[in-house]
Parts: C-alpha cells; sequence; structure tokens
C-alpha cells in the first residue's frame, strides 16, 4: 500500500504536469500548491477533523482522468437534469462538454460560461475574485483545488439584471473515473441589486472509487440576492470534499441549500462572511446516509458587521452503520453589534448503530445580540407510529411517511419547484426500501 508521502508525490507529479493557459493564475496556482505541501492531509488529530478520517482517501493515488470520457450519453444525464432552467453547463470528469450543455439565449448581464472559455481574457471579475474568497492557506483540499482545477463554470449577474430560472451546473464522472480526481470550480459574481440561483449538481456512478474535491465561491454585491442549492449525489464508493464560501457586502441576500445523499466519504464545509451591513445569511441542509456511509458537515457564519442576520437549518437522517458530523460555527465579531443569529441541528437516528456527533457553537465578541443555537438526536415517535398504523398504514409506510415529513422541513425552502420535487422523489427513492407511496392508501 502507497505511503502517504507517494500519495502526496503523485499529486505534485500531476501538477507539473497540468496545462498551464492562464498567466494571471499561475502565481495564485504555485502558492496553492506550496501550501497544500506544508499542510498535508489533515488527520483526525485536528479538532477540525477529529470525527472524519480521510485516511481511506490518502491510501489510493489517484490520477487525473482521461480526456476522452467514455460511457456518458444523453440517457445517462436525464435523471439529473433539471426542468426549467436558464442555462445548464455540464462537466464530464471536470470538463465542460459543449455537446450535453444548454446555453440558451441569456438576457443581457447574464453570463454563464466555462472557466476555460474565460481564462484568456478574464475581465475584473474573474480576476478580482477567482481563488479570492476560499482559503487556501488553513484547507488542504482548497490549496490543492486552487493549484489543480482545470475547468469550471463562470457565472456573473451585471447589475439590476433579475435571473428568474435558475443556471444548472453539472458535474458528471463518467463510468470509467475509477481510481480519479477531480477538482471542480464554480464561481459566482453578482453585482448591485441583482438576483440569480444557481443549482450545481455532483453525480457519480455506484461501485466505483474516485476522488471529487469541489470548491465554489459565490460573491454577492451590494442589495443583491443569491440563492445555491448544492446537490451530491456521488457513486456509493466515491470521495467527495466540497468548500462552498460566500463573500456578502452590504445589505445582500444569500440562501444556501446543501442536500448530501451519496458518496462513501463527503465532508461540506460551508462559510459565509458577512461583510455588509445589514446582509442576511440562511444556510439550510439536509443529508441522509446508510450502510457505511460517513458525511460531515463543517459551516462557520460570520458575522463581521452591524445589524446582521442568519438562520441556519440543518437536518440528518442516519441508517445502517453511518455515521454524521455537524459542526456549525457562529462568529459575531467584536463591532458587529444588533446581529440576529438562529442555528438548528436536528438528527433522526434509524438503526442502533447509526451515529451522529454534533457541536453547535457561538463565539460572540460583540455584546448587543441575539443569538440561539440548539442540537436534537432521536428516533422516530412510538406515538405517532402507532397512530399511522392504527390507521391501516403499515409499519414500513408509516416509518418512510414520518421520515420524509422530517426532511421536508428542509426541503420546502427550496424556491425552484422543479428542484424540490426532484429531491423529493431522490430522497423518496433512497428510503422506500421495496415500499410504494401508494401502500400507505
Amino acid at each position: 500500500m502507497p505511503e502517504i508521502a507517494e500519495i502526496t508525490e503523485s499529486y505534485f507529479a500531476d501538477f507539473t504536469r497540468r496545462e498551464r493557459r492562464a498567466a494571471w493564475l499561475e502565481p495564485l496556482r504555485e502558492r496553492a500548491m506550496e501550501r497544500f505541501g506544508e499542510l498535508g492531509f489533515p488527520t483526525t488529530r485536528l479538532e477540525d477533523w477529529r470525527f472524519t478520517n480521510v485516511a481511506p482517501l490518502t491510501r489510493t493515488p489517484f490520477k487525473m482522468p482521461s480526456p476522452v470520457a467514455d460511457g456518458v450519453t444523453e440517457r445517462n444525464l436525464d435523471a439529473a437534469r433539471i426542468e426549467e432552467v436558464a442555462a445548464l453547463l455540464v462537466f464530464v470528469d471536470g470538463v465542460f462538454e459543449p455537446g450535453f450543455s444548454r446555453l440558451r439565449t441569456l438576457p443581457a448581464g447574464v453570463r454563464a460560461a466555462s472557466l476555460r472559455d474565460a481564462w484568456d481574457s478574464p475581465g475584473k471579475s474573474l480576476q478580482g475574485h477567482m481563488a479570492r474568497h476560499a482559503d487556501t492557506d488553513r484547507n488542504a483540499f482548497v490549496a490543492l483545488n486552487t493549484a489543480m482545477f482545470q475547468d469550471g463554470a463562470l457565472i456573473e449577474i451585471a447589475n439590476g439584471v433579475v435571473l428568474e430560472k435558475p443556471v444548472h451546473v453539472l458535474f458528471v464522472r463518467a463510468p470509467n473515473a475509477r481510481g480519479t480526481v477531480t477538482h471542480p470550480r464554480v464561481l459566482v459574481v453578482t453585482g448591485r441589486d441583482a438576483q440569480v440561483k444557481v443549482i450545481e449538481s455532483h453525480v457519480g456512478s455506484a461501485g466505483t472509487a474516485y476522488f471529487t474535491n469541489a470548491v465554489t465561491e459565490l460573491v454577492a454585491g451590494e442589495n443583491s440576492s443569491v440563492e445555491h442549492l448544492k446537490l451530491q449525489e456521488e457513486g456509493d464508493e466515491a470521495f467527495h470534499i466540497g468548500m462552498i464560501h460566500s463573500h456578502q457586502e452590504r445589505s445582500s441576500r444569500f440562501v444556501s441549500h446543501s442536500v448530501s445523499l451519496g458518496a462513501r466519504l463527503a465532508r461540506h464545509d460551508i462559510i459565509s462572511v458577512m461583510a455588509g451591513e445589514g446582509a442576511e445569511c440562511t444556510l439550510n441542509g439536509l443529508y441522509q446516509a446508510g450502510g457505511n456511509q460517513h458525511v460531515d458537515h463543517h459551516t462557520r457564519l460570520d458575522h463581521a458587521m452591524p445589524h446582521c442576520a442568519s438562520r441556519e437549518y440543518y437536518r440528518g437522517i442516519l441508517d445502517g452503520k453511518s455515521s454524521g458530523v455537524f459542526n456549525g460555527a457562529i462568529i459575531v465579531r467584536k463591532d458587529a453589534q444588533k446581529t440576529d443569529a438562529i442555528q438548528s441541528n436536528k438528527n433522526l437516528l434509524l438503526s442502533e448503530e447509526a451515529t451522529i456527533n454534533t457541536k453547535p457553537e457561538l463565539q460572540i465578541l460583540a455584546d448587543d445580540v441575539r443569538c440561539t443555537h440548539g442540537a436534537t438526536v432521536g428516533q422516530l415517535n412510538a406515538d405517532a407510529l402507532f397512530y399511522l398504523r392504527a390507521r391501516g398504514i403499515g409499519f414500513e409506510a408509516a416509518r418512510h411517511l414520518l421520515t420524509r415529513a422530517f426532511a421536508n422541513d428542509v426541503l420546502s425552502r427550496v424556491t425552484h419547484i422543479p428542484a424540490r420535487e426532484q429531491l423529493e422523489a431522490k430522497l423518496l427513492a433512497r428510503l422506500s426500501a421495496g415500499w410504494k407511496p401508494e401502500e400507505v392508501l
């Protein structure tokens, strides 16, 4: 079995062989790769990784995928596409595929494009924000992504433009992706008074071990509104490490929906910095795991300015021998008076062997604030189960009805109805275990 040093060296070898196209980005890449070498892979000795062991990921020398990804067809993508979107950008094994994408005529002031296509004429948004927000200094996976990413999605919304339908960014791993690694990147920048919704999906084949290391940066301009939905539905043997970092200007609104269903090991870091007075942020999350899956969410709401408000609602459903982690931190800076923050994490354990480690945190340095937080861990309500069974509903059907109701508290906040309906259907398929909805009638 290769040593960790050998695995790390393989990433450095890929770094030297990578394509170099954007001269302005090279200094950032060089510094990021140097920092990855200094940090190394995190271990359980670090507090932020105490309950998530990435050793299985570090035992495999994942390689960059072949330029030709076989086995992906239009029919394969049908289940992953979402209806009623303004544009669809499809990436197969990290590379933009225009043949699968749907870049309809977008209104003036809206740009949705491949990062590779934008590198040669980056403009102020790309150069001003790419790799400027997600932390390469303290997060080894962000540093590795910054050094290695070869493509991704760029979404720019000009001042005052309102895009009613979402932009869907779909990252697909090909069936022959075994033993490969990709580093997807997404950058969303909105101007003053603009509005946009972005859906980011990650899907892959079952029974295939691969590694996805994703980074998303979102910049909400003054008085703008950004809603971001991330669906992680990787294959059951995959590793998914993801970072979402939002930067909010004055009076902006950011809503994040994180839905994690797949992968053998999934880690999601979600950070929002409210850098402008009067900003509002909502973090809304659902994670469901079974078998031997492990899913970890680390969130940080950084109230850096006064009069900002945040809401955080995360719910987890764990079955089999699965394990989960939730660590949610609310930070209120010294000058962030009049902060209003609420955090809630609720977990449902469907088996005796499922486990969850939950740790809500408050770090308050101001004195005129209103902050609350809480976490619960429990099983299905026995009285509610009895009530349903007394009315002729079978045990499994009653169990799934109550579980779906628990999850719908989160899913109901997704404003794009086709996306919400698809999420509900995917969750139902994972919970069903042989029963059909009509069995409850």
